[in-house]
């Protein structure tokens, strides 16, 4: 890939995680409430899975002619360490969450349209979160560095990780709105996707007693 072809797709990526971004706070979410009502999670999270693949597609259309990387054994074997690793961790993460309201399908059965600017499950710090704030965005960049085996794959992973880095941003400041303090004592005591510190203890979180607002 040219240095121009990594612009563009680096554009690519801005592209999508402006629209995410967007479409995530209030006047955009209230739009998608208005338009698709309770299918608006839903649309939320089918527009980024097209853009996104659009992303993707794109990019892989700049490096059609790329060959992979010749790369040692021991760098192979460590890439797919990283990425079972990855999707074990993302697996077991992804069981803190109530997959139907995180999907969207729990409020198109119950007819419900999402609120706009309130929280729609409990503030997560169990289970992986007692390590970290994101584990999935740690599967995340597991998944992608230990897929980086060509220039797209690896132009991939950066533009990838630059999102996913920036968007944590963006995230905690959301999460404080919706949670409150008992998020900002969680973001202190936590780290954000390296278990550097072990096993937090998070009870008093879990239990109600740092008040949320």
């Amino acid at each position: 890939m040219s240095l121009l072809d990594h612009l563009l797709y680096g554009l690519a990526w801005v592209s999508f995680g402006a629209l995410h971004s967007l479409l995530a706070r209030p006047p955009g979410a209230s739009w998608l409430a208005a338009a698709f009502g309770p299918a608006a999670r839903l649309a939320y999270n089918g527009i980024a899975l097209v853009h996104l693949a659009a992303v993707w597609g794109f990019g892989r259309w700049l490096a059609a002619d790329v060959a992979a990387f010749a790369r040692p054994d021991w760098l192979v074997w460590l890439q797919w360490t990283a990425v079972v690793a990855g999707a074990l961790l993302g697996a077991v993460a992804l069981r803190a969450y109530d997959l139907g309201r995180f999907g969207g399908l729990w409020y198109l059965r119950a007819r419900v349209v999402p609120e706009v600017g309130e929280a729609p499950e409990p503030l997560a710090v169990g289970g992986l979160h007692r390590y970290v704030r994101h584990p999935l965005y740690t599967a995340a960049f597991l998944l992608l560095w230990g897929l980086a085996d060509g220039p797209f794959a690896l132009a991939t992973a950066v533009w990838a990780s630059l999102y996913f880095l920036i968007g944590t941003w963006f995230e905690e400041r959301k999460l404080i709105r919706l949670y409150g303090e008992a998020y900002r004592v969680y973001r202190r005591r936590v780290p954000a996707y390296l278990p550097w510190k072990g096993r937090v203890d998070t009870d008093d979180l879990t239990a109600g007693r740092v008040t949320p607002g």
